[in-house]
């Protein structure tokens, strides 16, 4: 039997959980692009950072989550992400690393990364900032974990290498660093993943990473799925055929992890 996806590492073995948002295989309608409008608050928690704060209902202590935008920054698809994690019993921060700015074509979005990434210790701030402002929370449990995309995805591995501790770090097709030792310095388990069919982020480079993570004793769970290309997961309606049933199994997978690092 075909299977559509491949694990390249699975230190526990986590199937799709019951999660049926959508009609079909179970893909949250937001990730589809079919999800309602963005229902939070805009928050300036740093400098002049626009962020959106998705919250909660039900009874505390919650966990809480960072987003990182993609390159374009913080649209809202990854604020509608925000709800969903919401509705699954998180506090979730989409970041804002962009200062409000939005990109509207490759030219502005790879301005807009290279601007950013000028200043990576704004960036630190920025998410730092972001993590105190969740811990300090009267209905949180004082654990964040982040998620990020691409650009994102990226951001949330340095910030990790890099930022005041934290307790979990989600990447979605994201450079990586692969220096074991660099690794090495890292304090919780490591969600990824990534995509065969990724023009950007090599299969070699994952696969790198991966061995210097169990070179440097990290915990993991890192997936490359087959078929799909970036973007899979983030944006299902590209290529709906191919991309439901990985990014249902990767949904399930995230909402196993969270429950691991962050609680619910």
């Amino acid at each position: 039997m075909h299977v559509p996806f491949k694990f390249l590492l699975i230190t526990s073995l986590i199937m799709t959980a019951s999660f049926a948002m959508s009609d079909e295989t179970e893909v949250p309608l937001a990730l589809l692009g079919q999800g309602e409008p963005p229902s939070g608050t805009t928050l300036n928690y740093f400098e002049d950072a626009q962020g959106y704060l998705a919250e909660p209902s039900g009874e505390p202590p919650f966990g809480s989550v960072i987003l990182i935008h993609e390159w374009n920054g913080l649209v809202d698809r990854v604020k509608q992400v925000a709800d969903l994690l919401a509705a699954q019993g998180y506090v979730a921060l989409a970041a804002d690393l962009y200062s409000g700015k939005i990109g509207s074509n490759p030219m502005e979005n790879r301005q807009l990364v290279t601007s950013s990434l000028a200043d990576p210790q704004k960036i630190i701030d920025n998410l730092n900032a972001a993590a105190s402002l969740l811990r300090e929370r009267d209905d949180t449990n004082g654990l964040v974990a982040t998620i990020g995309w691409c650009y994102g995805g990226g951001v949330a591995l340095s910030y990790a290498l890099g930022g005041e501790h934290h307790d979990g770090t989600a990447i979605f097709y994201g450079r990586l660093v692969t220096d074991p030792e660099q690794l090495a310095t890292l304090d919780h388990e490591i969600f990824g993943t990534f995509a065969a069919n990724d023009r950007g982020i090599p299969l070699a480079d994952v696969e790198k990473f991966v061995a210097a993570l169990r070179a440097s004793g990290i915990e993991n769970d890192i997936h490359i799925y087959d078929e799909v290309a970036h973007g899979f997961w983030l944006y299902v309606e590209r290529d709906e055929a191919v991309n439901r049933e990985p990014a249902a199994h990767t949904w399930g997978r995230l909402l196993k992890y969270f429950e691991r690092t962050i609680g619910r």
